[in-house]
């Protein structure tokens, strides 16, 4: 029996394989497009109906007459589906697989995904993870789609980039089940534009961000538009590997970049560069990187699966309490970590921070750690990449976004780690002062003047 046929779809048959597949992993994964839901609650779901229909054509007289919600609703006023739920995830079977590789790149927006190693979250749920720091973007998103890694730290766009087969040698579902980080980004400019402070003067700056498809890129360009400066004819804007940015200020190759911490920081420390604003400025509350799964392995091996996710979401409930931050910060500033000074590390994660004009500033939300992969911000990414010509023609929002961003297996995993999540999966929020409305993305992108589409 396939854990992704919909027992409350009229048309389906709750029946084991179809016989048109070599094993029954295969058939399991030719079914990924009717998937409703985890994998556990489908089988939840399917044992209850099985067992209030023990004829299947029954079931199926039965919802073609009063429709699937109906039938949702009535059978869960007399069953408890969401506890049944809850108690069969919190037992889930063995692992599938044990040993994992995790990349990363070492910046503190993977702070959950670095922590979880040495401050034991991995092994609390019986894993041997390693986490691999890795070198950029571009690679990261190569080993997870080779399978060498089994999980990864990416920017939040990549997940839906790599499923639209947008700057990738092929389309591969992909999903996004946690941030990992919101806000903890800043524009930094080269000491020489200390007294460039006005956007407006910017015409002709050469700009750093750590990839094309990152918040960074899109934040960086709506921040540059806002001002009038249209992004790809008044400044230059390329890819450089966050642990490569600092040297590049440096050697006078770039002007400024929008980049992860502890890069800014970074830069004030060695006294080559002045934060002009942090990305919550721009968006406060936005994301940035997240914990990434391509849809085979979230399928194939739900245990692991779900055991993984749930020591990212447990590290990042632990990380959002500012009182463990210094704890922290000593835990992943080390060589096969950040590979950065205690103090770099800290100043990013207290939010007590030095500016490199001569101020010591104090923003207790300079970076947060907030899980909930809000199918809202999915929206929002995906008018920018059509914005900015990455996408093209018509594109489903809302399937795309429910699709990658797995907001219910967060919203479960939240509350077991003692957060509280939000009773919606979409959200409205501002950037920059103009209101976002996730149920109308054409209009909104249709509202910018500097637009490539």
């Amino acid at each position: 029996m396939s854990l992704f046929s919909n027992p409350f779809d009229a048309n389906s048959r709750l029946a084991c394989g179809c016989g048109r597949h070599a094993s029954q992993a295969e058939h399991e994964r030719a079914a990924q497009a009717s998937v409703r839901g985890s994998a556990v609650d489908n089988a939840v779901e399917q044992a209850v109906m099985r067992a209030l229909f023990p004829q299947d054509a029954l079931r199926r007289r039965f919802l073609r007459a009063v429709g699937s919600s109906t039938a949702m609703a009535a059978i869960a006023s007399i069953f408890p589906l969401a506890a049944a739920k809850e108690a069969f995830a919190q037992s889930a079977g063995p692992l599938e697989k044990q040993k994992l590789k995790v990349g990363f790149i070492p910046i503190t927006c993977a702070t959950p995904i670095i922590m979880a190693h040495p401050m034991g979250f991995y092994a609390k749920q019986g894993l041997d993870v390693e986490v691999v720091k890795t070198a950029g973007w571009a690679l990261i998103r190569d080993k997870a789609m080779s399978g060498e890694y089994d999980a990864a730290h990416m920017l939040s766009p990549m997940p839906l980039a790599i499923s639209m087969g947008v700057g990738a040698s092929r389309a591969v579902p992909w999903t996004m089940p946690a941030v990992e980080n919101i806000n903890g980004q800043a524009i930094t400019l080269s000491m020489k534009h200390k007294d460039r402070r006005d956007p407006k003067d910017w015409k002709g700056f050469k700009f750093a961000v750590p990839f094309d498809y990152s918040m960074h890129n899109y934040l960086l360009r709506y921040y540059l538009a806002e001002h009038g400066l249209d992004p790809d004819t008044d400044v230059q804007i390329r890819s450089v590997p966050p642990p490569e940015m600092v040297a590049n200020l440096r050697a006078d190759n770039i002007d400024a970049f929008l980049a992860p911490d502890p890069v800014n920081q970074r830069a004030v420390y060695d006294g080559v560069g002045f934060i002009h604003t942090l990305s919550k400025a721009i968006w406060d509350g936005h994301p940035c990187c997240a914990f990434s799964a391509s849809k085979e392995f979230v399928t194939s091996m739900p245990n692991t699966y779900q055991a993984l996710l749930k020591a990212i979401i447990e590290a990042t409930a632990y990380a959002r309490d500012p009182s463990h931050r210094k704890e922290i910060a000593t835990a992943i500033a080390a060589p096969n970590y950040l590979n950065q000074p205690v103090t770099v590390v800290e100043q990013v994660l207290t939010g007590t921070y030095a500016d490199g004009l001569g101020k010591v500033l104090t923003d207790p939300n300079r970076i947060d750690f907030d899980p909930m992969p809000w199918q809202s911000f999915a929206v929002w990414i995906l008018t920018q990449m059509k914005r900015w010509g990455q996408v093209k023609g018509d594109v489903d929002y809302q399937k795309v976004a429910s699709e990658v961003f797995l907001a219910t297996d967060a919203v479960r995993l939240m509350r077991e780690a003692g957060l509280t999540p939000p009773a919606e999966t979409a959200k409205t929020f501002s950037i920059m002062g103009k209101p976002f409305d996730p149920s109308q993305p054409e209009a909104y992108l249709a509202s910018f003047k500097i637009r490539r589409t």
